[in-house]
């Protein structure tokens, strides 16, 4: 199996775990106000969504000790139009604890990142108090992704489609808030930005189009948001430094 296989493999088995320890019930109910991550990054200077991971399959550990709290509060507190919070423990080092904590602290939108397979997923984010969750289309079939996106939407959460190849531009429906590019190829974990100037300008104009992973240099941003982007998702640009806030705020002084 390929990386993207082996990492669906192990959350089916998750999210049946989760199941039967009734993780759901355990959330009780989501009293947070909505968050639009999708008007923030319209009305956003800089459209950095930042991101909290500690390890990558393919980096490793970046940040193990990352206290959840104070780097999303410093993020905030720095500039990011939102968060992206990595709540896969297996290969990212992340847990759901990681965004409850943050979510009472900031009042900008969080990401729920991770393999969203199984509708169960989406209710747990929604109780969780995040405002987006991901759909991945490499790792979805077109009629199940947007049978878990109407479900998102039922709950008020918005959708963030991640997409890699041409191909995958028919996963794009009303049922989709935000379009993202993953300059990661996740069944090889090759990163090449040139993906997102290539898909970018085939995505209907209609969506506000974001691009994920490889991206830390502010030129890069530049370039990507004159293309017509206008998010751009960023996580081991920042965590692989002591304080992430701070190469947060030195990153968007740079875009100025």
């Amino acid at each position: 199996m390929n990386i993207l296989e082996t990492i669906i493999e192990n959350k089916k088995l998750y999210v049946a775990a989760q199941k039967e320890a009734g993780l759901l019930a355990s959330l009780g109910k989501n009293e947070y106000p909505t968050l639009s991550l999708k008007e923030a990054l319209q009305q956003s200077a800089t459209g950095i969504i930042a991101e909290f991971k500690r390890k990558s399959p393919s980096k490793g550990w970046i940040f193990p000790d990352a206290d959840a709290k104070i780097i999303t509060t410093g993020y905030a507190k720095s500039g990011a139009t939102a968060l992206s919070i990595l709540t896969d423990e297996h290969f990212f080092g992340g847990t759901l604890d990681d965004l409850r904590q943050a979510r009472p602290l900031v009042n900008i939108p969080i990401l729920r990142k991770d393999f969203i397979i199984d509708p169960y997923q989406i209710q747990v984010a929604n109780a969780a108090g995040a405002n987006v969750i991901l759909l991945i289309a490499a790792a979805l079939e077109k009629e199940e992704c947007e049978n878990l996106a109407k479900q998102a939407h039922d709950l008020g959460l918005e959708v963030l489609l991640e997409i890699h190849e041409e191909s995958e531009l028919d996963y794009i429906t009303q049922n989709v808030d935000i379009v993202g590019v993953n300059n990661r190829n996740l069944k090889t974990f090759v990163t090449d930005v040139e993906i997102s100037f290539t898909l970018g300008e085939k995505i209907p104009a209609e969506f506000v189009k974001i691009s994920e992973s490889g991206i830390s240099n502010p030129k890069t941003v530049k370039a990507l948001r004159a293309a017509g982007f206008g998010g751009f998702l960023m996580g081991e640009a920042f965590m692989k430094e002591d304080e992430p806030d701070k190469a947060l705020a030195h990153f968007i002084k740079a875009l100025r």
